[in-house]
């Protein structure tokens, strides 16, 4: 049986107190973190093909369904405000289409060719490498979409949490964090979207730090789209320069980003 489907280590949960229920699902997420370090090793090789591809022109793909592939499209919807990325650098597909993203689209996931018609509608080429969401590791839809990339010439890479997963089979990079069964028998929500998100964290992360969107620290691209982060910037500015913060607010407010702002006031 998928590690994903076996009982519970925790029974008669309606029985519970709100106290017995919120430490049981804390002491199973405790878990998590030391699975995802176990495979740290399976990550770097991923994120250091991805990075000399995205160094070359080529782009990053996220394919799932349900909540991996919300998770996939969260990831990527916020690398541009975050790190100033081109937004089709990294892109999120959900099976079923945008629709899916808020209501289950009926057997979606059950489709092993869409995957690769939807990514041939990004004219997707051997220069991109493409990751498979899926926390069964049996989704059709992400299967049958890593296996077409594997026959084109598209590196793929996978994110499960089933040790014997198929989807294994069909990723050039897989990574496999095996977190154990759920508070909730088969809520794969739960442990296994949190593993996924931690994992996605991780990649894109070090991905824009590799391609230069981080200085020290600091997001010095990341989008001025609201007064927070334009005090924010502002403050990084007066950190970088020496000046004060009407001097700092307006050198942001003249090149846009604090990157250029820092850049504007040396030269």
């Amino acid at each position: 049986m998928r590690t994903t489907e076996k009982d519970s280590l925790h029974e008669n949960l309606e029985k519970m107190s709100v106290h017995e229920l919120l430490s049981g699902i804390n002491q199973e997420d405790q878990k998590i973190a030391v699975a995802v370090q176990a495979e740290i090793p399976s990550i770097e090789a991923m994120v250091d093909t991805a990075v000399l591809k995205m160094k070359k022109g080529g782009r990053l793909f996220y394919i799932g369904a349900g909540t991996s592939g919300r998770l996939g499209i969260l990831d990527a919807s916020e690398l541009p405000p975050t790190f100033g990325a081109d937004p089709g650098w990294v892109v999120g597909m959900i099976a079923g289409g945008d629709q899916a993203i808020r209501n289950a689209v009926e057997f979606a996931e059950d489709d092993t060719k869409q995957a690769f018609l939807d990514l041939e509608r990004h004219n997707i080429t051997e220069k991109d490498m493409v990751v498979g969401i899926a926390a069964s590791g049996t989704t059709p839809y992400v299967i049958g979409g890593l296996k077409a990339c594997q026959e084109n010439g598209i590196a793929t890479a996978c994110i499960t949490c089933n040790s014997e997963a198929p989807v294994l089979l069909v990723s050039d990079f897989p990574i496999c964090v095996v977190v154990g069964p759920e508070f909730v028998t088969g809520s794969t929500r739960m442990k296994a979207g949190t593993a996924q998100k931690l994992v996605l964290n991780m990649i894109s992360t070090s991905i824009m730090i590799q391609l230069g969107r981080v200085k020290g620290n600091k997001m010095v691209d990341m989008a001025l789209s609201n007064n927070k982060l334009v005090d924010r910037g502002t403050r990084m500015v007066m950190a970088e320069t020496g000046t004060d913060y009407e001097t700092a607010h307006k050198l942001l407010e003249e090149n846009g980003s604090v990157r250029k702002a820092v850049d504007a006031y040396r030269v």
